[in-house]
């Protein structure tokens, strides 16, 4: 599973740190967020980021 972070801040014209600044988490697991180096990820966060995107959590990710 791959989480789509980036292509999506890339159709919706925002930056990483936009997104940082959106999230209120530390950057350290945000990176590791954006980058897919995480093994988990919160369902707090998925809500937030499907709020962000105004997105379901199906368009997050991608096998």
């Amino acid at each position: 599973m791959k989480l789509r972070v980036l292509e999506l801040l890339e159709e919706k014209q925002k930056t990483k740190y936009w997104l940082y600044m959106q999230l209120g988490m530390s950057y350290q697991n945000f990176n590791k967020m954006v980058t897919n180096q995480t093994k988990s990820i919160r369902y707090e966060t998925i809500e937030s980021l499907c709020q962000i995107f105004e997105c379901e959590p199906s368009d997050l990710f991608e096998r």
